[in-house]
């Protein structure tokens, strides 16, 4: 049964409302040196069945396996895609799965809750404060620390960094590293989205793109599919694609397809069309550049390593733009064809 957005929409509100003072972060003398001999035991909570949020927990993972020399991560998760994004982690333990839609499955819904409860934990990490299910699940999860948020907000010296600290890729980077408060631990800035592709996947994403194109040309990848108001219409994703031809007449253009298999292009550009996350993400590391809007794929192509230019609303580029490998974000309300353009030379040239 599907849940109408509009319903979704006051299901989320309600519950923020009622679930915003629920739960406190721990305090106390939490110390890496504890853990200095053994495995720690980490559950990050995330119960999100969506893509890009998946691929967003990856900085804080890396982030743990940097501090503790043998971490046993769980997943709180919904959905079963967390497997296959986290499939090269090796500090992942076990995915705690919630279904997709737990109106159909109520009973496996509340038997994950059970499971959930039946675990014993060194540290709880919630990643999104504002996720209701989110505090609920890091408050109910038996463990003596537990970081559920909110953030604390910290003085920065700059502007850059006070907006990364916004990202909801740095968040709990920052929450975690506030927590443990080690001088010991070393911080040269923050871990980037990785989806840890394998060297076979990635010769397997060369061959792919070979087959699609035969030549060894540098590859420009487009996804101009997004949901809801994220979506650009039809004629911007028209003109964009007559000023790439134009100005990047050397390149190859590539259009990564969604799985509804539609194009704003009307399929004038070669395209790839493929289920498999890791197939895409294997295709897009061999190519230059990426230019979509906010959506998974989106952040599957930084995941990949691949330079990332992300088209996203005023109200969610601060928190959701493209993160790491030199990408970058542009408020599709306030920025014009041209600069994309430019910005694209600029990096592509860097290359």
């Amino acid at each position: 049964m599907r849940v109408p957005d509009n319903v979704n929409k006051i299901r989320r509100s309600i519950m923020r409302k009622l679930t915003s003072n629920i739960g406190k972060s721990s305090k106390g003398d939490f110390s890496i040196f504890k853990f200095n001999d053994k495995s720690i035991k980490i559950l990050i909570v995330r119960p999100n069945h969506r893509l890009g949020n998946l691929l967003l927990v990856t900085p804080v993972i890396k982030e743990i396996e940097s501090i503790f020399s043998n971490p046993s991560i769980d997943l709180f998760v919904k959905g079963n895609l967390s497997e296959i994004v986290f499939k090269n982690y090796n500090s992942i333990n076990k995915h705690i799965k919630l279904p997709k839609k737990p109106f159909d499955n109520l009973l496996n819904y509340f038997m994950v809750w059970i499971k959930l409860l039946s675990n014993r934990y060194d540290l709880v990490l919630n990643i999104d404060d504002y996720s209701s299910s989110g505090r609920i699940a890091t408050s109910l999860a038996r463990a003596k620390y537990k970081i559920i948020g909110l953030y604390q907000p910290i003085k920065y010296c700059n502007v850059e960094e006070e907006k990364k600290s916004k990202h909801i890729a740095i968040k709990p980077v920052i929450a975690l590293r506030n927590f443990i408060n080690n001088e010991f631990i070393q911080i040269n800035g923050y871990p980037t989205l990785d989806l840890k592709l394998d060297e076979v996947e990635i010769e397997f994403g060369k061959q792919i793109l070979y087959e699609i194109f035969n030549n060894s040309n540098k590859t420009i990848t487009i996804f101009t599919f997004a949901t809801g108001d994220k979506m650009l219409p039809q004629l911007w994703w028209n003109q964009f694609y007559e000023l790439l031809k134009i100005n990047f007449p050397m390149y190859n253009i590539l259009e990564v397809l969604p799985i509804e298999n539609v194009s704003q292009i009307g399929f004038k550009a070669k395209t790839f069309y493929s289920k498999d996350i890791r197939e895409i993400a294997s295709l897009i590391s061999n190519t230059a550049i990426f230019i979509g809007a906010d959506s998974g794929i989106m952040h599957l192509s930084v995941s990949s390593k691949t330079a990332t230019i992300g088209i996203l609303s005023g109200s969610f580029k601060t928190k959701y733009e493209p993160y790491g490998n030199e990408s970058i974000g542009f408020d599709k309300n306030g920025t014009s064809q041209e600069e994309i353009i430019n910005e694209m030379k600029k990096i592509l040239l860097s290359k």
